[in-house]
C-alpha cells in the first residue's frame, strides 16, 4: 500500500499543501478548526512523519528572510527601505533573531531565493513587501509551507497576517490640503502601477479630485527613480496647462521634481507646490524644505517584525494596522499664484 503524503492529505482536506504543513508541524497559519480537521484526516490515512523529518522540524534557524524584488540601483537610494529595515532589525534583535536580506530582480527570482533559504533551513519565516495586485509570491509561500507576514492590506484567502497603513486616507489628506490652499490643477507622480499600494493611492487621488471637482488631475506612473521623477515632472510642467501642485509617491522623485522646477525657472512654492511621499531627511535637506506625508517608518518595520515573531510563537494570525501617515507642512507649499 502506498504511503500517504502531504499532497494526499491536502487533496483529501481540500486545502493547500502549505496549510497541511502548518497543521502537521504545529506551526501558526491555520485556524484551530482547520488544524484539527487536517490532523484527523492524516490519522485516518495513516500518515506518519519520518524520523528525519521530525529532526529537521525541531531545528530553528532563528532568522527571518527579506527578499526584496526591486532594481538594486533604485533600492540603494530609497530612504524608505533603509528605515524600514532598521526597524525590522532593531525588533528582531530583541529575541536574537537574525535578518537575512537579499535583493532579487523580479518575483520569480525572489521565489527561488526564498525556496533555497527555506530548503536549507536558513530562515524560519519571511516578510513580503511591495505586494502586487496579483502577487504570485503569496501562493508560492503557501505551497512551500513557509510562514510569512504581508506588508500591505489584508488579503482574503491566505492565513498570513498583514501589517498595513491607510494609504488612501493619507493621500486624500494631501489633496484636500492643496485644494484648501486654492489649487485646482493638481497632478500626482506615482510609483509602479502593478503595486497594490500604487493603485490604492491612485484611486484615492482620483476620488478626491472628483469630489473637489478639480481640473486636470493627471497621474503619471513611474518606477520610483530620480530619472523617472524628473521626466514625469518636466512632462507635466511643460504641458499647455501645467499643474500648480504635484504630489510625489517618494522623496527621491520629489527632490527630482524640485530640481526640474528650478531648471525651468519656476519658483517653489510661488508657482509650484510640492508634496513628498515619505518624509525622509531629504525633505528637510531640500531648499525649500518639502511638505511631506510623514510617518514613523522604523516603527512600521518594527511592527512587521513584532507581528511575525508573535505568529511564529504560536499566536493566531492577527493583522496589524499601523498609524496613518500625516501631512507635515513645510516651505514647499503655498496658495497658487494669481
Amino acid at each position: 500500500m502506498k504511503r500517504p503524503t502531504i499532497s494526499d492529505i491536502a487533496e483529501a482536506a481540500g486545502v493547500s499543501i502549505g496549510a497541511v504543513s502548518f497543521a502537521l508541524n504545529d506551526r501558526p497559519g491555520v485556524s484551530a478548526r482547520t488544524r484539527e480537521r487536517i490532523r484527523a484526516i492524516a490519522d485516518e490515512m495513516g500518515w506518519q512523519p519520518s524520523a528525519a523529518a521530525r529532526n529537521l522540524s525541531a531545528a530553528r534557524a532563528e532568522a527571518i528572510g527579506l527578499v526584496i524584488a526591486r532594481d538594486a540601483a533604485t533600492l540603494g537610494v530609497e530612504p524608505f527601505y533603509m528605515k524600514f529595515i532598521a526597524g525590522l532589525q532593531t525588533e528582531l534583535a530583541t529575541t536574537g533573531t537574525a535578518l537575512v536580506l537579499q535583493v532579487a530582480g523580479d518575483h520569480a527570482q525572489a521565489i527561488e531565493a526564498l525556496r533555497g533559504l527555506w530548503a536549507a533551513r536558513r530562515i524560519d519565516a519571511t516578510i513580503l513587501t511591495d505586494l502586487w495586485v496579483d502577487d504570485v509570491r503569496v501562493a508560492a509561500l503557501e505551497r512551500l509551507g513557509l510562514p510569512g507576514v504581508l506588508v500591505g492590506p489584508p488579503r482574503p484567502g491566505t492565513a498570513m497576517p498583514a501589517v498595513w497603513s491607510d494609504d488612501a486616507a493619507a493621500f486624500t489628506e494631501a489633496v484636500d490640503y492643496l485644494a484648501g490652499l486654492g489649487h485646482r490643477r493638481i497632478a500626482r507622480v506615482g510609483g509602479l502601477v502593478s503595486l497594490e499600494h500604487t493603485r490604492i493611492r491612485t484611486a484615492a487621488f482620483g476620488a478626491a479630485a472628483r469630489r473637489l471637482r478639480l481640473a486636470g488631475a493627471e497621474v503619471v506612473d513611474t518606477d520610483y527613480s530620480w530619472e523617472a521623477g524628473a521626466w514625469a515632472t518636466e512632462r507635466l510642467l511643460t504641458a499647455p496647462e501645467p499643474p500648480t501642485a504635484i504630489t510625489f509617491d517618494n522623496d527621491i522623485m520629489a527632490t527630482a521634481g524640485l530640481h526640474v522646477a528650478r531648471k525651468l525657472g519656476l519658483d517653489v512654492p510661488g508657482r509650484l507646490s510640492i508634496v513628498a511621499g515619505d518624509d525622509s531627511q531629504l525633505c528637510e535637506m531640500a531648499f525649500p524644505a518639502l511638505t511631506a506625508l510623514s510617518r514613523d517608518v522604523p516603527a512600521y518595520g518594527a511592527n512587521a517584525a513584532r507581528t511575525l515573531l508573535a505568529f511564529l510563537a504560536g499566536g493566531p494570525p492577527a493583522d496589524f494596522q499601523d498609524a496613518t501617515a500625516r501631512l507635515l507642512v513645510r516651505d514647499s507649499t503655498a496658495p497658487p499664484a494669481r
